[in-house]
């Protein structure tokens, strides 16, 4: 069964056009998918990580000279589907009708106007459904162009896998849906498919800054790309301390029988080891802010075997009726352990702002962030890295559409607001202003309205 399987799975890739790099990845994941243990790690197998190099540690001078030889690479794939959009969750306005990539934009100009105009170079990695409105926004925004380079390259995309017979999914009323991209993982068989590796290292460009487009706190930092540079390390991952909020996220280990380090995400954790997951004993997670030297990810691209995440999911994504399917996919993370010259780098929570639903979003267009000189946008200083914990109900702020129309009157001030819970429907007044922890209760589908006021440690029903 596998080998028809893989037989039929190639087929569909090649008749779609996918690169080699794509369809040896695809196919090497599917061998993997027949051992039932494959992806797991169970906990016995890892040990924890006690310390690491911390960047308050590193000294403050900086090579500006370096900016030269990096490109700074986007992670664009994502189309904010948790939130009901159809496009690049990165064409989101976050602060003063400004988008994030508006804001990304912004911070590889400032870069280049204030070091001389050298570097850094830059990409975006886009999916097949998120490129052309990203280009055409770009637009915009010309002289981020280089002459000779694209502004980016494309995610692949493979086929979604029937779970009974490992062949390729059927779905004829859209066959669109029969494809997914195949997880952020894809970035290296991606970057060399493109020509791009070859091509940035022909210009001499030895290092890579990779991050989500959604983290408008992740921009390049000079005393860490000199401390990356004079390292000897191939590959740097930046994590941070993990708080309750992070339990979820991917955590960093050491694998007991070879002492890599490791990337563990919680699809690769058996459930019996779920509290040892999820509880303090592994301390830092990982930010997807990833140094790369891209000299040495060319020379140990043919045999990268990324760890296999297993995903079931619905066939189409907007009916959850519909028939489940595999969705094969990797981690570029996890190529921590691939790399045999590989670290981590504990940084400030600050570097990490993600914006996942509109409870991130509605923290990041408060207050509570503001807009640096280098257009990263990070906590106010009086916040002391600790960001607002918001809960908003997801029947009626979840989708942005709703939210935007919950909010239309104006963003409240959380600059002072440690908690903000709302259930219920509401619509926020201007001039409203929380402090400590607040909620709002609303039990019935009618909508109330928050007048203009401060709000401070009380519940308002």
């Amino acid at each position: 069964m596998l080998s028809e399987a893989l037989a039929a799975n190639e087929a569909k890739l090649r008749a779609s056009g996918a690169a080699s790099n794509c369809i040896a990845s695809f196919l090497s994941a599917l061998r993997r998918l027949s051992d039932r243990q494959a992806g797991l790690v169970p906990e016995d197998s890892i040990e924890p990580i006690d310390a690491l190099p911390c960047w308050a540690e590193l000294p403050s001078n900086a090579d500006p000279r370096l900016l030269r030889q990096l490109v700074v690479i986007k992670l664009n794939g994502g189309l904010g589907t948790k939130m009901g959009l159809s496009f690049a969750k990165s064409l989101i306005p976050v602060k003063g009708g400004e988008t994030f990539l508006d804001f990304i934009a912004r911070q590889i100009l400032w870069l280049r106007g204030r070091h001389g105009g050298g570097g850094p170079l830059f990409l975006l990695m886009n999916s097949f459904r998120t490129q052309r409105d990203t280009l055409e926004h770009l637009s915009r925004h010309p002289e981020l162009t280089v002459p000779g380079l694209p502004l980016d390259f494309l995610q692949s995309k493979v086929p979604k896998i029937d779970p009974q017979t490992l062949r390729p999914a059927a779905h004829p009323s859209d066959p669109e849906l029969e494809w997914c991209p195949p997880g952020h993982g894809d970035l290296y068989p991606s970057l060399a498919d493109s020509g791009l590796l070859d091509r940035l290292l022909d210009r001499g460009i030895e290092y890579a800054f990779v991050s989500n487009s959604d983290n408008l706190a992740a921009t390049v930092d000079l005393p860490l790309l000199r401390y990356f540079a004079g390292s000897g390390l191939d590959f740097l991952m930046e994590v941070a301390e993990r708080t309750e909020a992070d339990r979820k996220g991917g955590h960093l280990a050491r694998r007991r029988s070879d002492g890599r380090l490791i990337l563990r995400e919680v699809a690769q954790c058996p459930d019996p080891d779920r509290p040892a997951f999820e509880d303090s004993r592994h301390r830092f997670f990982n930010t997807n802010n990833l140094w790369i030297r891209l000299s040495e990810l060319r020379r140990i691209l043919p045999r990268l075997s990324l760890p296999l995440i297993k995903n079931l999911k619905p066939v189409d994504p907007g009916d959850s009726s519909s028939a489940r399917v595999l969705q094969l996919e990797t981690a570029m993370g996890a190529a921590i352990e691939c790399f045999e010259r590989a670290g981590a780098l504990v940084v400030p929570r600050g570097r990490f702002s993600p914006v996942k639903d509109t409870a991130d979003l509605l923290a990041l267009r408060s207050d509570a962030y503001e807009v640096a000189e280098d257009f990263r946008l990070s906590l106010a200083p009086s916040r002391a890295g600790r960001p607002p914990a918001i809960t908003l109900d997801p029947a009626w702020f979840g989708q942005l559409a709703c939210f935007e129309d919950c909010f239309r009157s104006g963003i409240p001030s959380l600059l002072e607001c440690d908690e903000l819970r709302v259930q219920g429907p509401w619509q926020f007044s201007a001039g409203v202003a929380c402090r400590g922890r607040v909620r709002f209760h609303n039990p019935n589908s009618v909508p109330k309205r928050v007048p203009s006021g401060l709000y401070a440690d009380q519940t308002v029903a």
